[in-house]
This record gives C-alpha cells, structure tokens and sequence, in this order.
C-alpha cells in the first residue's frame, strides 16, 4: 500500500481548502442551511465547475472526473472541516454508485452526466431511520423488512397496469438527506408481497404527481432531512427486476462508510484545531490555560484519537470493506474532540449558539444516521467472524430431587 498523496490529491486538497476557507466561515454555513435548498447554490456550482466536485467518482465517459472513491474522501475531510452544507454526500457517495451499479445504459447516460457537472442533484430514500440498515453498516440488509417487509408500512411498490406498464409508489420515508431539495428521488421499495419479497430501487422526478416533500426540523441543520410522502406515484425501476439491489446496497454502504469517515476526521481535527488556538490565547491566572499541564494532556491525548482515526479513514479509502471499522473510529473522534471543545471553551462553550455546538451537533447526528459506534463495530466483528458462535451448551441434567425437610433441630 503506497499512503502517499499525489500531486493531483494535493492540488485538489489545496483548491478546495483555499475555496471553502474564503466562502465557508461558521456565519456563511449558518446563513446557508436557513435557506430553503439548506445550502450555498452559488457555491455548489462553483465547486462543481471549478472542481468537478460531485464528478469526482463518476467515469469520464458520462462526463466526470473519473477519480478513484479515495479522492472523494480526500475531498470530503476537507468539506468536513468547515462543516460543509451541501448535496455532496447524497449525490455522489450514495446515488452516483448506486446508479452505476444498477442503471441500465440509457438511465446512465441519461442521469450520470448532469450529476457530475452539478446542475442535477439526487437523495436516497430509505423508509423510516434504517439508512445505516439499509447500507448494511450495522446489520444485514438482507432481512427486508426496513423496505416494508410485504406489510403496511414503509414504501410499497406495484406494477402499474395498462399497456405501458411502469410502476406506482406509495408510503412514506420520514428521514431523507437532502430529500426536500434533490431533483431526483432514489427511492428503496418493497414489492411482490410475501411470495416474491424483495426490495428494489426506483427513480421518482421531483415533480412527479403525488409526491409530497417537507423539510424537518433536525439537529444538525448541516444535514438537512426532509420526510417524504407517496401517495400513489409513478416511478421508472433502477435497472432491472433480477438486479441484486440489497448487495449494491451494501457495496454503496462500504465506500459510504469510508467517505463518512474522512469527513468525520476532518471535522474533528478542526474541532481540535479551534481549541487549540483557544487554549493558546485564553489566559487565567496571569497565564495562557493552555500552558497547565491538565488542559496539555487532555489535548494531546485527543491529538492521538484523531490521529489515528485519520490512518483509519485513509486506510478505508484504500479498502473500503473497512470502513465500518473506520466510521467507528472516527464518530468516536468528533464525538470526543468536540466535548473537549466545549469543556475547554469553559462558560462562553456551554452557550448552544457558539461555534463549538456546530461540531457537536455533527457528531451526535452522524452517529444516530449512521451509527452508533458499537453497533458499527460489531456488525464488523460479525463480518470478519471474530467472535464465533459458542458451542450449544450440554443438555441440563434431570431436576434432582427436592431434599427431604429436616424433621430434628440440632442442638449446638
């Protein structure tokens, strides 16, 4: 394994940092998610232009940059770093593979290019919070019923009658990143009841007849969700029927996971960064706070869990079958640097509307999406078989007999 950037990387490291430290200060990214796209449109296209940002992974003959999936988490710790609001990671970290993977060549070419220039935006749609489910980064997404399971619930697909055939939608999906302002839906569906059970994926236009879409009140507001609703809507099935959608599920799971974990340790380290700097500046008792020895190994023990949580997320964008255990390092990371952040900010860090619960708010949304750590990893032990069924136990003997009851006291 060759961990050495390239001079592209580093260029694309360099442009991007230099862009997003002009444009996105914690008042820019407050003014953009209260928007109603939840982002900086003006941005977006500057990035998608200038960059090729959302066609880092998209192949160049559809119109991308034709990157490696390493590159687009090399980007995405620097968009974490400033807590980017943006349809970055519903685009291309969750759709663009799933529509390589499964789209026919006419849907492909159709839909590859204008999301690799920018100027087309996509969500997946997942029934109620079983996105990390679904992806199969903490369970096996074989199971079904996370789709609707053949029963009342999530979002159930039919064959549409007549002559030109076509699908009708209808449900509802409570937890949609990006669903209010995506132009297209990805949305996962059950169908066939219980004699054909299974799940696939249809494309549903935003301004398809019967589709409802609300934004949500969330705590991070860096990661707008919207709960979609529909009521009978026609959609265009992803591919074909005989597609193993739950494997490109999990196959978009694993290099989901890896790109998450970028973006995770990039906020983190900036998270640490900010208080660092903090620390420096902040005198008590005639001196800077962060010369005591306390505040000097809280840090550089955090300096250490971010670390290594770095050389998780690369390794992961290196080989992505492990990026559940790369997630899992780095939400631990952001988690902890962004309560150091606080605790070290002192009275004015406790305040909800300082810059240090930006941070904060990102870890404990991630981890609820995505998350939590523990299941990450033991849906990772599982997978790798660490810990292997123990044997049954031996069959219990008989009951013995109750003792018979002591007809005498014993004098003592």
């Amino acid at each position: 394994m060759d961990a050495a950037f390239t001079a592209e990387q580093d260029e694309i490291r360099r442009t991007l940092r230099e862009i997003l430290g002009k444009r996105c200060g914690p008042d820019e990214v407050k003014a953009a998610v209260r928007t109603h796209a939840g982002y900086d449109r003006e941005l977006w296209e500057q990035l998608a232009q200038r960059l090729g940002l959302p066609g880092l992974a998209v192949a160049e003959e559809y119109g991308g940059v034709g990157c490696a999936p390493a590159d687009l988490a090399l980007a995405c710790e620097e968009t974490g770093r400033v807590l980017l609001p943006s349809p970055l990671l519903a685009t291309a970290a969750l759709c663009v593979p799933l529509i390589t993977a499964l789209g026919s060549t006419a849907q492909r070419s159709a839909l590859l290019p204008p999301l690799a220039a920018g100027g087309l935006t996509a969500a997946l749609a997942v029934p109620g919070p079983a996105l990390a489910t679904a992806l199969a980064l903490t369970g096996d997404n074989a199971a079904g019923p996370w789709s609707g399971g053949g029963r009342a619930g999530g979002v159930q697909a039919r064959a549409a009658a007549g002559a030109d055939g076509g699908w009708r939608l209808y449900g509802e999906a409570a937890q949609v990143l990006d669903g209010h302002s995506a132009s297209l839906l990805l949305v996962a569906a059950h169908t066939g009841g219980f004699a054909r059970s299974r799940t696939l994926l249809f494309l549903v236009r935003q301004e398809a007849p019967g589709l409802v879409r609300q934004r949500q009140t969330t705590l991070d507001e860096t990661r707008p969700q919207a709960r979609i609703q529909l009521r009978d809507v026609p959609a265009e099935l992803l591919g074909a029927e005989q597609d193993d959608v739950l494997e490109a599920l999990a196959a978009t799971g694993r290099t989901a996971a890896a790109v998450l974990a970028a973006e995770a340790v990039g906020a983190a380290g900036q998270a640490l960064a900010r208080t660092v700097e903090y620390v420096c500046r902040r005198e008590q008792f005639g001196r800077a706070i962060g010369s005591f020895q306390a505040v000097k190994h809280r840090l550089a023990d955090l300096y250490v869990q971010v670390e290594a949580a770095r050389s998780a997320a690369y390794y992961a964008a290196w080989d992505p079958r492990q990026g559940g255990l790369a997630l899992a390092q780095a939400l631990e990371a952001l988690r902890t640097a962004a309560g150091e952040a606080i605790q070290l900010h002192g009275g004015i860090g406790f305040t909800w509307e300082h810059d240090a619960h930006l941070y904060f708010k990102r870890a404990a949304a991630d981890e609820l999406l995505f998350g939590p750590v523990h299941r990450l990893r033991a849906h990772a032990a599982d997978r790798a078989g660490l810990f292997p069924p123990s044997a049954a136990p031996p069959c219990a003997p008989p009951c013995a007999p109750a003792s018979a009851p002591v007809s005498e006291k014993v004098a003592v």
